[in-house]
């Protein structure tokens, strides 16, 4: 199986995508809800449906983009939030990716990549990143025994992975997450060195 563009727009166009919980993720809700700074730039790699990007910009935060490679799910994006900028929207490889952030949200991106793509994931991301940026969001906490995607992890793993480059400010347990993950979900909050 090649996790390429085809594959992931097919996903969608099939509506076989089981990790769309239909709204913001509890964890990262109860994380944005406190942010003052509506200015942020912020960015959602692999966005799918978007629910995040959404609820930010009902919230004032107008410079919220939205990457994904699957044309599908930012069509569907394009419909159920017309006010949604078009123009933040972004249908590419998140690797060919460009442009500086504030803020990174990860959810549920980083499980649906291949393990061999995870350092070019943390150069992606430092790159992307203001100095002093913010990578935040939600991380398995465990390996799975089917082969992915999604991908599992560890804390000890992302540690090792994300410490060259990032300050780990927070990586535990997840407290809100939703039924079907709980304790299985480490909420983390990074700062690019």
């Amino acid at each position: 199986m090649e996790l390429d563009k085809t594959y992931w727009n097919t996903r969608y166009l099939e509506q076989n995508t089981p990790w769309d919980i239909g709204f913001v993720s509890p964890p990262i809700k109860e994380y944005v809800d406190v942010i003052q700074d509506k200015n942020l730039r912020v960015l959602i790699p692999g966005a799918g449906n978007a629910y995040e990007a959404v609820y930010l910009h009902q919230l004032g935060f107008e410079q919220v983009f939205v990457c994904d490679w699957a044309e599908e799910a930012l069509v569907h994006l394009h419909k159920v939030a017309p006010a949604f900028p078009a123009s933040h929207l972004i249908c590419k490889d998140f690797f060919e990716l460009e442009g500086q952030f504030d803020l990174v949200l990860e959810q549920t991106f980083f499980c649906a990549i291949a393990p061999a793509l995870r350092s070019s994931y943390v150069d992606k991301m430092s790159s992307l990143l203001v100095s002093g940026g913010t990578l935040a969001g939600l991380l398995f906490a465990s390996h799975f025994e089917k082969p992915g995607p999604p991908f599992g992890g560890d804390a000890a793993e992302y540690e090792s992975l994300f410490s060259s480059q990032f300050v780990i400010n927070r990586l535990s347990v997840a407290k809100n997450s939703i039924l079907p993950r709980a304790n299985n979900e480490l909420f983390f909050e990074l700062f690019r060195k």
